[in-house]
């Protein structure tokens, strides 16, 4: 017995070997035919990933060694961010993108749920036209109307060099916002809006209590896109904050950096790092509300 055991442990172990080499095959087969399916995919990811990997790379870099050869630094200058952030007027651009972000964004939600949920839920002479003219602002360029906008807010309001001409109209609706929301809105059953109602609920109270919960996709692919354009823009602040340093936006003062920075470019590239990070991280956390949003803003037309 003892004999006949000894030697079949060489057969069990090359039956092992075998088995595990297998698996190895297996594995890499696997891996080789999921690269080949989700090639285009992985292609279009490097092209998007790759340019924000260079800016990050290059704002650690040194004065020397930035824009060289070089694909990662040599010693790692976290201090960067310091100078950057050191700039005189640089935390005040900060300041001034958060107000005019967080306040816009605000003042478009707000104002545009109420138009949207009459236009998706109310029947009355003229809703057609309405929405016509909604989406008629869409299509209008708001270079087209800069000039008697701004003779209005520098001359009779004396508002020139601040940001309130670019945040006080946003309390007045969004024509994009509206469109959205109202388009997101025809997805919520009438059912549950007549239960409402018959249970008491006046028109303010079924909007507050019941519409706005199931509603929180489409409020939320709205906040995201009017946030990323406010914190964005950069033809409204060149129009009305031109002559006040202290008012311009990241987006604007950002040029007026790398004028101040135009052979340092690794505090150019810190200084884009920091401008992008706030919506690569709103973006991250809500990605899953925005793409949810987005796509049942098309169910109904």
């Amino acid at each position: 017995m003892t004999s006949t055991s000894t030697l079949d442990r060489p057969v069990r172990r090359e039956s092992g070997g075998a088995a595990g080499a297998a698996e190895k095959t297996a594995r890499r087969k696997a891996l080789l035919h999921w690269i080949a399916v989700h090639s285009l995919g992985i292609a279009a990811a490097l092209f998007f990933v790759l340019p924000f990997v260079f800016v990050f790379l290059t704002s650690l870099m040194s004065d020397q060694q930035a824009l060289t050869r070089d694909l990662t630094p040599n010693t790692w200058h976290w201090d960067n961010y310091v100078r950057v952030f050191e700039t005189p007027g640089f935390l005040d651009w900060w300041k001034n993108s958060l107000l005019y972000a967080g306040l816009g964004t605000a003042l478009v939600v707000v104002s545009s749920v109420p138009v949207a949920y009459a236009l998706a839920k109310f029947r009355f002479r003229g809703r057609h036209l309405s929405l016509l003219l909604v989406i008629s602002m869409m299509m209008l360029p708001p270079q087209v109307i800069i000039i008697p906008m701004y003779l209005f807010w520098a001359k009779e309001l004396d508002l020139s060099g601040t940001l309130w001409p670019l945040i006080v109209p946003m309390a007045f609706g969004d024509a994009f916002a509206i469109f959205l929301l109202r388009q997101f809105l025809l997805t919520i059953p009438n059912e549950y809006i007549e239960a409402a109602r018959i249970d008491g609920c006046g028109e303010l109270r079924t909007l507050l209590k019941v519409v706005l919960p199931m509603a929180k996709p489409g409020i939320a692919a709205v906040a995201l896109f009017q946030f990323f354009y406010c914190w964005n823009d950069y033809f409204g602040p060149q129009i009305y904050t031109s002559e006040n340093p202290a008012a311009h936006t990241l987006s604007y003062g950002l040029e007026s950096f790398k004028g101040a920075h135009h052979t340092d470019w690794n505090l150019t590239m810190a200084a884009t790092v920091l401008v992008m990070a706030p919506v690569i991280l709103v973006f991250f956390f809500a990605q899953k509300a925005f793409v949810e949003g987005v796509t049942l803003t098309g169910v109904k037309g």
